[in-house]
């Protein structure tokens, strides 16, 4: 399903570079729920944007579905990324100026889907996340465990292979972490969807089927 194959990241000018990733590899088999832990700054949501297709590695390859995702053109990845890749991020960037189903709609209008098609997959997916009663409501009437229930049903709109999540429940209690945790698990078991979710919470760890550490720019299990 998913592989890196010697993935290195710097920034930075040749000279000096500041290196973040030192030789990746990684494989991910279909339907797996893996995290990958470490230390903040430990380059995790730089591994994972590689993976996802929204950062360049600086050498190495990303083999998604059997292809390079950068040997792609820009077009060709965003419509990879688009039909097939779902992801969450800490900071859940809803749309202030949109309800919680209009916001959810997005990727599915990105990908021209009939509306009506993509309202009631949304409507369905809100209402199996305990959103129901919250369709019309704006980001600002929500609280963090809505707004991230929101993010997630959104990058499901277009029914993802590759779920991509970065510290889901940074900014979240305990009570809503757990929810939110319990959804994508749900997600994962039922759908079979294959899960890839980075933290520095070894509790969240602990309910994945593989759990692999990044440290000092390198990834071991």
């Amino acid at each position: 399903m998913l592989e890196a194959r010697n993935i290195h990241k710097s920034y930075g000018n040749t000279k000096k570079p500041l290196l973040v990733l030192k030789g990746v590899d990684l494989k991910i088999e279909k339907g797996n729920f893996a995290v990958i832990v470490g230390p903040s700054g430990a380059g995790k949501s730089t591994l994972l944007n590689i993976l996802g297709g929204l950062d360049t590695p600086t050498t190495g390859k990303v083999i998604f579905q059997g292809e390079d995702i950068y040997g792609l053109s820009d077009e060709a990845l965003s419509g990879k990324r688009n039909k097939n890749i779902g992801f969450v991020f800490q900071f859940y960037y809803l749309l202030s100026e949109l309800t919680a189903l209009e916001n959810t709609l997005l990727p599915g209008l990105i990908k021209k889907e009939k509306y009506t098609k993509v309202r009631d997959m949304a409507m369905e997916l809100l209402i199996q996340a305990g959103l129901g009663d919250r369709v019309g409501h704006y980001p600002s009437q929500l609280s963090g465990g809505e707004k991230q229930r929101v993010a997630v049903v959104r990058s499901l709109i277009n029914n993802p292979q590759l779920l991509l999540c970065d510290e889901p429940t940074g900014n979240l209690d305990s009570e809503s972490g757990e929810g939110i945790m319990s959804l994508i698990r749900k997600i994962n078991t039922q759908n079979k969807m294959t899960v890839v979710l980075v933290t520095h919470n070894m509790e969240l760890a602990r309910q994945a089927d593989k759990v692999y550490h990044l440290k000092d720019g390198l990834l071991s299990q």
